[in-house]
Order: structure tokens, then sequence, then C-alpha cells
């Protein structure tokens, strides 16, 4: 790995070699303040300081504007769709919270606040919602926006032919899940009613107090069908999309940058910002070489960079609603025995990411972050190599003989590549198991989780809604992003009671017994550290908020003395 920044003061390189079975070989750290004579005088370095000109050369590629209230920030990688009703990930909502809004949003105590909905009235049983819109947001075409294009969204993400894998957000909803079966074929009958254009009528199962925490997500945003009708599946494309939030998807050029400008009809107000640029740099080194070249505002900070930006001004550091996990496909031998899943777990020391990582990480066996309600550490498996041993040999493979080949699958990106790499060398050193590592690009990641998911991957998630409800029920047998294959009634009946309890206390208990299912019993999951956000942003970018839940909120940013 070669890492070079170029600005006088903060300068330094960064050369790692790899040995020939993964581990690493040598890395040196050099200081570049001293005069640039000295360094071409150290023979080490004469032929890498050549990659300098390769690195600018390729950092060129990335022409940011030079207008002075544009804001640039990196994407990391190509949305795999602006489709709100089927985006799953991070990147794709980055881009679509900024061009569009829902009935409601999160304040910056992440407290749900009247957004499209200028108000909301809850029934006294707890079970319908009414949603009063306003009648001054418009799209951006300047068709207002009614109730109906929400009717037409929820329906089109519970429509079995969508087959959009966050329809169980709305399972809360009378008939939704039935429906999303296609057990029941007339919608009419699902609890979701527009009564005029102004109003939205929402009938729950049951009592469920973080719903309109739900519908600050994407996924529950307004849509229009005529749009999709005329459009079909390029409906997105900044040619035909229509959108309603504080900026409006100008170009989208693919693989490269998605470019915003303001919304001169947002009800709330244009924005301050003249234009925002979002560029798809997949490699975190490069973006923090044009974070310090002047062509990015704000830039995320490689693990190996932290400890040196640290003291810096311009750092950032949050911790965030976001666990990480490793995750098994229990359809999959060798890890449809629950006594090798046991001991991979067993065999992790989880005291080393952060150690690795540097960003103020937490490690985790247990699933529900900290910082949540229901956070448990004294839950899930817990390092006992001596233990995870015992397993595997009852398993059949005293001391990993004849364990049978497997790929530890993950996407790119510098921080999994070095958390896949020390979990290849516990599984060495602890269980004598030699797993290959396989990265892939996002997209192409997300298509094989859900075609065909390896043995063993890597996924993470952050809090849609800060509630525990978000976290566990991911891994329900009807969750559609359960990529595990694991199912478990038990599991499934407490999640139900826990999302319905009112009393904390009881809600805990639910989600303890819960959590001891899925992280010590059954063990479909391996947590291993809860996130931290560290970024580097620019003294003009003024308003720019980080949150825990990692909200990509721009509308109110300003630049100012750039």
């Amino acid at each position: 790995m070669i890492f070079i920044l170029l600005k006088a003061g903060l300068n330094f390189l960064w050369y790692q070699m790899d040995s020939d079975d993964g581990d690493p070989g040598f890395a040196i750290f050099i200081d570049l303040s001293p005069s640039l004579a000295k360094i071409l005088d150290m023979p080490i370095l004469k032929c890498y300081f050549l990659l300098l000109f390769f690195i600018v050369i390729s950092c060129s590629s990335y022409n940011a504007s030079d207008t002075p209230d544009t804001l640039r920030l990196n994407l990391s990688g190509e949305p795999p769709t602006l489709d709100w009703t089927l985006a799953t990930d991070s990147t794709s909502f980055h881009v679509i919270t900024n061009i569009m809004d829902g009935l409601t949003q999160f304040d910056n105590e992440l407290m749900p606040v009247p957004a499209i909905a200028k108000k909301w009235v809850i029934s006294n049983n707890g079970k319908r919602y009414t949603f009063y819109l306003r009648d001054d947001v418009f799209w951006t075409d300047g068709v207002p926006v009614t109730a109906y294009d929400f009717e037409y969204s929820w329906k089109r993400l519970l429509e079995p032919a969508t087959a959009a894998e966050y329809a169980y957000f709305l399972y809360d909803i009378n008939n939704a899940q039935e429906y999303n079966s296609g057990k029941i074929k007339d919608f009419s009958l699902v609890g979701i009613k527009a009564i005029d254009k102004h109003t939205l009528v929402v009938d729950l199962k049951k009592p469920t107090p973080y719903f309109p925490g739900i519908t600050t997500f994407m996924v529950t945003f307004p849509l229009r069908k005529d749009i999709v009708a005329k459009h079909g599946s390029r409906w997105t494309e900044p040619e035909n999309i229509v959108t309603n939030g504080p900026f409006i998807l100008h170009k989208w050029r693919h693989e490269y940058k998605i470019e915003l400008k303001p919304n001169k009809r947002y009800y709330a107000g244009k924005p301050h910002l003249e234009g925002i640029e979002l560029f798809m740099i997949g490699e975190s080194s490069t973006a923090l070489t044009l974070y310090e070249t002047g062509g990015l505002d704000i830039a995320g900070i490689p693990p190996i960079a932290i400890s040196h930006y640290k003291d810096s001004p311009e750092h950032r550091n949050m911790p965030m609603l976001r666990n990480n996990y490793y995750g098994f496909n229990v359809a999959k031998p060798p890890f449809n025995d629950v006594r090798i899943r046991r001991a991979f777990s067993m065999a992790i020391d989880r005291r080393e990411f952060p150690k690795i990582l540097k960003g103020g990480e937490v490690p985790a066996e247990s699933w529900i972050p900290k910082g949540m309600l229901a956070y448990n550490p004294d839950i899930g498996l817990k390092y006992n190599p001596e233990d995870a041993k015992k397993l595997l040999k009852e398993a059949g493979y005293p001391d990993g003989k004849g364990f049978p080949k497997v790929s530890v699958v993950f996407n790119t990106g510098a921080e999994n590549q070095m958390i896949a790499e020390n979990l290849q060398a516990q599984w060495k050193r602890n269980l004598n198991i030699s797993v290959e590592l396989d990265n892939q690009e996002w997209k192409v990641y997300l298509k094989r989780l859900k075609t065909d998911a390896p043995a063993i991957f890597r996924l993470g998630w952050g809090a849609d809604f800060p509630d525990p409800d978000n976290f566990m029920n991911l891994f329900t047998t009807e969750s559609g992003n359960n990529n595990t294959k694991w199912s478990n009634k038990r599991y499934d009946k407490l999640i139900e009671l826990a999302a319905i309890e009112m009393d904390a206390e009881k809600r805990i208990k639910l989600y303890n017994e819960a959590q001891r299912i899925l992280c010590e019993i059954d063990v479909p999951i391996m947590p291993i550290f809860v996130s931290a956000q560290n970024v580097l942003i620019k003294p003009h970018v003024k308003d720019f908020k980080l949150n825990s839940m990692d909200i990509l909120y721009l509308k109110d940013v300003r630049i100012e003395g750039r």
C-alpha cells in the first residue's frame, strides 16, 4: 500500500509490503517535512517517490468545481440505485436523503419531527396514525406532492413483484405482511389510505411508538406513479427523475461523480449551497490526498492516518449506532453446524479491532450497539480459543485437520481488508484453519449476497431509526435483509413482543433473551465491533453536523471564506 500526502506540515509517506503468505511484511512511515533533497537521498525512497507523479495524475482525474459555494465530498462508490423503494445501502441513502423528503425527518437529537407532514394525530388505542400534509410541497416539475403519492409508494414497496428488501419495514401496518407475501391480493385491505390530497391514514396491527421514526426512512418517501410508468427502470436518471427535497439530481456520471443543485421550489427555502459534488472514490487514501490538495471539503480518514490527525482542528470523531458483523449462511457446509459457528466466534479476540482501526471503535460480542436501549455487553460468546478448539474437535475437525476450503467474502475497502486479514490470522492462530479472502466491489457484492450468499460474509448495519427493533428485526425470518438463511420461531416471537412492549425494563428482558439466541445459542452472526466516524472537515464548511446514525443532511450547510 502506498500513501502520500502533499500539504506542508502534514506530509508523510506510508509504504507497506505484504509477504507472500498474507501476513504483514514490513512498513515504513516517513515524515516528508524535511527537504526534498534529503528525502531523495534515501535509497529506499528513490523508486517509490516516482509514485508521487502517478498519484497526482490519478487524483487529477477527479475534477472538482471551482465554484465557491459548491460542497465537495466523497461518496466512496457508485450508488447501486437511486430508486428509494429498492435502495438498501448507505451510499444510495446519502444521495436520496438530500433529494427527497418524507413525512418526517430527524432533528439534531434524532427525534422525528414534521417534514412533508405538518402534523400527525395518534388514536387513543395507539393503532391509527393520521398524517396531515403541508399544501406547499411540490415536485421538481411543479406538480404538488399529495397523500396519493405516499399511498402509491407504500403499495409499490409491498408489491410482491417489486421484491423490495425493506418491505418488512411496513409490516406493523394492518395486512401489509399478508399483501407482501401474496396471501391477500386486494390492497384496499391494507391499512394505508389517502383520504384526500393532504390526509394519509395508517392503521397498525398494534401500538408502535417508534412508527414516526420509520417514516423518516427513504423507503417510505412518496413516489410519482406516472414517472415510474413512463420511464421504467430509467426513471432515476437525471433527465427523468422528479424529487421534492432540498437538492435536485443535476448530473449522474456513473462510476465517477454525482452533481446536485439547489431546489428552488423546496418548501423549507432554497439551500445555502449552490451545488454539491459527490465523487465515487473507492480508495480512502486517494480521497484523503484530494482533501489535502483542496479537491474535497470533507473526507473520511483511513485507519492508518487517524493517529496523525487526532489533534487536528479539522478532525471530528463520533461514535455511531452501527454494528459490524460476519454472517454465516447456515444452509452451507461447514457452517450448517452450529458448533463450527460458535468455534469461529469464540476464536476471535475482538479487542484487537480498535487497536487496528484506531478510531474509537468498541469491541462487540452482542448485537444491539452501545448508545441504544438494551445494549448489553455481557451477552455474546467471549474470546475462548481453548473451548473453540474443543467445539471444532467435536464437529470432526481436531486441530483444524480436514476442514474444507472456505472463502471469507467482504466488500472492498481499506478497513474491511484490515479486519478480514486480522480474522484470517486469528483463525489460523487459534483454530489452525486457513481461510481465503475474497473482496468484491460493492454492487457486485450486494448482488451476490442476494442471489447466493457466501458461507461466511461481512456486513454492517447502521440504525435507520434509533430503536433496538431496527437491529433485532433484521434477522427475523421475514426480513429481506437477513442473508443468513437462519430462522428461529422463538426469536421471531420475542422481537414481535418487544416491539409492542411499552415498559422499557420488560423490553430489555425480551431483547436480552433474543440476543442470546442470536449471538450465543444459534450464532448465525458474529458481531465484531461498533463503528465510529472519523472525518476531516475544512474550516470554511459551516453547519455540517455529524450524527450517530450517519445521516448526511446537507440542506443547512454553508461555505464561508473558502
